[in-house]
């Protein structure tokens, strides 16, 4: 029985899961979950990356607690974008931002008067995105030179938690595959790009492949936990990286939907897709654990549910799972509908007015019940992901026929059954904790436990339970397209 460590973290909390694999099943026990998310500080938006630190370390020592002293290695993903900058001596300077922070839009607009959007993307095959690492480097370079000055490397998140653990500094494969700052022409950091935008490109750290053993934990990591040490591994860094390796996908053609706070959809290619109309229609491309790319665009998911059951609990109106499933069956079906990538409801102050704002001011009918809300918003989700598929079609130049939708989101069964309906393909979900399965793969992989990527997905198909999702009363569905596809820029 071979045992590993899954770090899984995500914009919204998380996660320590134990896997072991016994030559024919992986099993997955949580040991440890914890809230994460941005810290509002005098106007800018940080991640609390010392207290997700000693948050990680609190699930290995509940680990130890719990007899599991036979773990062979730990692994990290996370969210993609964001990084942390390490002095000479390798002290963090400093908080990093998170990619919601204000000062990435000021980069933005600065950095396109020199490099166009359309350069970007044929360089790194990236949409380029306000969120995007060369943004949020390039706001800080005007914003806080001296800060760019003191630094000697910068760590992507996964990283950067992983160099806490092992002292190694190494970026990895997939999640530098979403900084806008590697070339997927040779797979490394694009110096000439860099120079020309006066960013210091020594500062970051050589990419490795996904599954790099970097080396033991730390002296100091040991004796405060007082464990023996174990491996630390760059597995799929990015979360949605880490999950596309979990889903137990058998058709090449099937799309993957990583469901959470975002929502990503795609599907693997073995070069990425990079026209114009990949570019105008917000694709992106971004690496897997098998050296190859997913053509994806990332779409607005349950941060919108999330937001609005946030504003119901300032107001003392929390309502169950159970009872948000009542209010969705009882509301009446496509009353008014919403982009859900609009920027208005990127990080509002009261996500239920902006909501109101946008249905009043496009000419529909306003929303009055908390079921309306949550209908209007899973069936807007549901209508963007046929926009968004149809798309994928037509860029690979493929017919899609099967979705499997995995991660957190799939818990909400309205979510996967509206997905079916508005796409009129089959959904599959399963497994939930598609991250953390994919990081596990990634760990036995490195250790020889595990072959391939075929052979995890095979074993990934024995362990774990999926359920399927039908289309259902498709001229409504299409109906409702038809109103909805206006909204869509």
């Amino acid at each position: 029985m071979k045992k590993v460590l899954a770090f899984d973290l995500g914009a919204s909390n998380g996660r320590l899961m134990l896997c072991s694999h016994d030559g024919e099943r992986i099993r997955l026990q949580e040991l440890h979950r914890f809230p994460n998310h941005a810290i509002n500080v005098c106007g800018h938006y940080y991640w609390d990356i010392l207290r997700i630190f000693q948050e990680m370390k609190e699930g290995i020592r509940k680990s130890i607690q719990a007899g599991h002293h036979d773990v062979s290695s730990l692994a990290v993903d996370t969210w993609g974008v964001d990084f942390g900058l390490l002095s000479s001596s390798g002290e963090l300077l400093g908080n990093p931002y998170s990619y919601r922070d204000s000062q990435t839009s000021d980069g933005m607009e600065a950095l396109n008067k020199i490099v166009t959007n359309t350069e970007l993307f044929h360089r790194s095959g990236v949409e380029p995105a306000v969120i995007n690492t060369i943004y949020q480097l390039y706001a800080i370079k005007q914003r806080q030179p001296e800060i760019l000055d003191q630094a000697e490397t910068l760590l992507l998140t996964p990283n950067l938690v992983s160099y806490f653990f092992s002292g190694v500094k190494a970026n990895e494969f997939t999640i530098s595959s979403t900084t806008s700052l590697m070339n997927y022409k040779n797979g490394d950091w694009d110096d000439e790009l860099m120079e020309l935008l006066k960013l210091p490109s020594s500062i970051m750290a050589p990419i490795v492949k996904p599954g790099t053993i970097l080396g033991p934990t730390l002296d100091s990591i040991n004796k405060e936990l007082e464990m023996d040490p174990i491996e630390v591994v760059a597995v799929a860094g990015h979360d949605t990286a880490s999950a596309l390796a979990a889903l137990p996908i058998k058709d090449e053609n099937a799309v993957f939907m990583s469901c959470g706070t975002w929502i990503l959809i795609g599907t693997q290619v073995k070069e990425p897709i990079v026209t114009e109309e990949s570019l105008d229609w917000g694709f992106t491309n971004e690496g897997t654990i098998d050296g190859e790319y997913r053509l994806l665009k990332n779409n607005m998911g349950l941060w919108l549910i999330q937001q609005c059951k946030l504003m119901w609990s300032r107001e003392d109106q929390q309502t169950t799972y159970e009872e948000d499933n009542q209010l969705v069956r009882d509301a009446k079906p496509f009353k008014s509908f919403i982009n859900p990538d609009d920027p208005s409801f990127f990080h509002p102050e009261n996500m239920l007015k902006e909501i109101q704002n946008f249905v009043e001011k496009s000419g529909q009918q306003s929303l009055e019940t908390k079921g309306e809300f949550l209908r209007c918003i899973l069936e807007s989700l549901a209508l963007k992901y046929r926009w968004v598929i149809d798309r994928l079609e037509h860029l690979t130049g493929k017919p899609i026929n099967t979705i499997h939708m995995g991660g957190g989101g799939i818990k909400n069964e309205w979510l996967c059954q509206f997905t079916a309906n508005a796409t009129n393909r089959k959904v599959i979900t399963g497994p939930v904790e598609a991250s953390s399965i994919g990081n596990a793969i990634g760990q036995f992989i490195a250790l020889g436990e595990i072959k391939d990527l075929k052979e995890a997905r095979e074993v990934v198909g024995r362990s774990f339970q999926t359920k399927e999702y039908e289309p259902q009363n498709q001229k409504e569905w299409q109906d409702a397209y038809e109103r909805f596809v206006k909204f869509v820029k």
